[in-house]
């Protein structure tokens, strides 16, 4: 009878976890980076197809998405947190995925009607087509961007309630899935496209879209009804506030100067005033997107977690990544393709590790020390990226013009041959590398160089996604719940602003002799996005820092509650 009731009780608890909450948005979030990480591998693939193998269309898809996120980031952020949860994760699931779903119905007519395009209105037609492919894929991102807020920096959160534990866990188990994806998924697509064809691929993620959109939307749904706190949202006007509003737009139509009652006047002369700036004109209206950004910063800089958030921002500014720019470089170090992907395999891996150390370093010495200590450890691993560039076999040599590839670039509209233009994803990489790279990999003296190079970057990975994990914690536990949104979409615009850094630092230098120099240039950002963030843990625990037992109550006794606190 003890073993059927164990076992009965063992069932229950099995099925009481894959019909949680929890496991319900890894679900739909597994769901949603499939799509995601599909979508962001072969969007880079059809425009450099779409584009005569040229990296063009996809540099300008780089920079689009880039500056999109810069500057609209804070108004995103802002808009998660005026409008209920459910509204906002339901309204950036469909234009998210109709987006991507209309991106990939018109890619499909592109490419089975390219020839008869280009022929129409002496080609403009089809650049049109272009320019509608690049801007409905960049409003996708930005509806990705407000979904990743969404869930990933304020549901989780609920979920979660007050045990940050619990938070910690989630939040490696939600980054794992972002590292398996980013491996599987791309080779699904890339295996439908290379046995069928670019317009069948379109089809796939098209269909996948529309059916995981309908998926989601359903989890999305039961998530919110089995966390009831999921309703109650922290900032937003209760019933008298709308009253007293309404009362001051009836007695300003009357054109009454003063509003009868001491505490209408107390509590309403703001609103007053910003009704009088609407009715007299529209510049209310047209300048509000702008005081939103301005706020939203100003908040941002006004964080306890400032420098934590900046520190992590620090970290876009290289170039040791696997994305197009490190491949782009390995093919000119005679790696290929083939020696590459088993190197992001064991990039991912490296992730993956990083998360579990997470989870593991927090428990035993506090999450202040583990950024503390995870940021030690990426460092002392980017040592050997330093020490590559000195090493034998590397091309190290400043006395090389990095101008000389541009007047291959301008002259013929070639894509530079070390391809170093994409930063926008990593998965994409190895394809569009192997498209415009010559077939026969260059022959060099010596491995030593690019062995030190990936053996750093790879071991650094275990580090920087353990920091990740605690920037992000921080933020989570720190910012008080009704500006959770604006002060994550400032986080993203500073993250895609050292991109774009990174990426204009290697258009003025983008060849191989200079990648030393880029190297170092990558190790020296992150060491002083390290130094802000000793200087918060420092401010936050003193001399406690350097002792991994103690508790780290100076930081929680200040510390912000998860659920909603205002």
């Amino acid at each position: 009878m003890e073993k059927t009731g164990s076992k009965k009780h063992c069932n229950e608890s099995v099925r009481d976890f894959f019909t949680s909450a929890k496991f319900l948005i890894y679900l739909g979030h597994a769901l949603s980076t499939w799509g995601d990480r599909m979508w962001n591998f072969a969007v880079a693939v059809f425009l450099v197809e779409l584009y005569g193998n040229s990296l063009l269309l996809t540099a300008v898809y780089g920079l689009v998405v880039a500056g999109s996120v810069l500057l609209l980031g804070a108004i995103i952020g802002d808009w998660v947190d005026k409008n209920p949860r459910l509204k906002v994760a339901q309204t950036s699931l469909v234009v998210q995925n109709v987006s991507v779903i209309l991106c990939g119905v018109l890619l499909m007519v592109v490419f089975q009607f390219k020839p008869q395009l280009s022929e129409l209105y002496n080609g403009w037609l089809l650049t049109t087509c272009y320019i509608m492919v690049i801007t409905i894929a960049n409003i996708a991102n930005l509806a990705s961007t407000a979904m990743s807020i969404t869930i990933q920096r304020d549901w989780v959160v609920v979920v979660a309630g007050e045990d940050r534990s619990r938070l910690a866990d989630m939040n490696a188990t939600v980054r794992i899935i972002d590292q398996l994806t980013n491996i599987l998924a791309p080779m699904l697509v890339g295996q439908i496209m290379a046995f069928g064809s670019h317009f069948i691929g379109c089809g796939f993620i098209a269909g996948w879209n529309l059916c995981s959109m309908c998926v989601e939307y359903s989890l999305l749904w039961k998530v919110y009804q089995k966390t009831p706190a999921l309703a109650i949202k922290a900032g937003q006007k209760d019933n008298n506030q709308e009253m007293r509003h309404l009362n001051i737009e009836k007695e300003i139509e009357k054109g009454q100067s003063q509003v009868e009652g001491s505490q209408l006047m107390n509590d309403g002369t703001m609103e007053k005033k910003d009704i009088e700036d609407k009715k007299h004109g529209c510049c209310y209206q047209m300048t509000e997107p702008l005081r939103t950004f301005r706020d939203g910063w100003v908040a941002y800089y006004n964080q306890s977690i400032f420098f934590a958030g900046m520190s992590l921002a620090f970290l876009y500014m290289t170039v040791l990544g696997f994305d197009c720019i490190t491949t782009g470089f390995a093919y000119t170090q005679g790696l290929n393709g083939s020696i590459l992907s088993l190197l992001m395999g064991a990039s991912a891996i490296s992730g993956i590790l990083g998360t579990v150390a997470f989870t593991w370093i927090r428990k035993k010495c506090g999450l202040i020390r583990t950024g503390f200590m995870s940021g030690t450890a990426q460092l002392a691993c980017l040592s050997l990226c330093v020490a590559s560039v000195f090493s034998p076999g590397s091309p190290f040599d400043l006395s090389v013009s990095p101008f000389k590839d541009f007047n291959q670039l301008f002259g013929n509209g070639a894509a530079l041959p070390e391809g170093p233009t994409v930063t926008t994803t990593e998965a994409p990489s190895l394809v569009n590398v192997s498209t415009v790279m010559s077939e026969d990999v260059p022959q060099v003296e010596s491995y030593i160089s690019v062995s030190l190079l990936f053996s750093g970057v790879i071991a650094a990975r275990v580090g920087l996604w353990s920091f990740d994990l605690t920037v992000t914690q921080l933020i989570q536990e720190n910012v008080i719940e009704s500006e959770r949104g604006i002060i994550n979409g400032v986080q993203n615009s500073m993250n895609y602003l050292l991109d774009l850094l990174h990426f204009i630092m290697v258009i003025l230098a983008p060849n191989p002799e200079a990648f030393g120099l880029l190297v170092i240039i990558s190790v020296s950002f992150v060491a002083m996005g390290h130094m802000m963030y000793f200087r918060y843990a420092y401010k936050s625990l003193g001399s406690r820092l350097f002792l991994c037992c103690s508790p780290e109550q100076k930081a929680e006794g200040h510390s912000t509650s998860l659920s909603t606190t205002v």
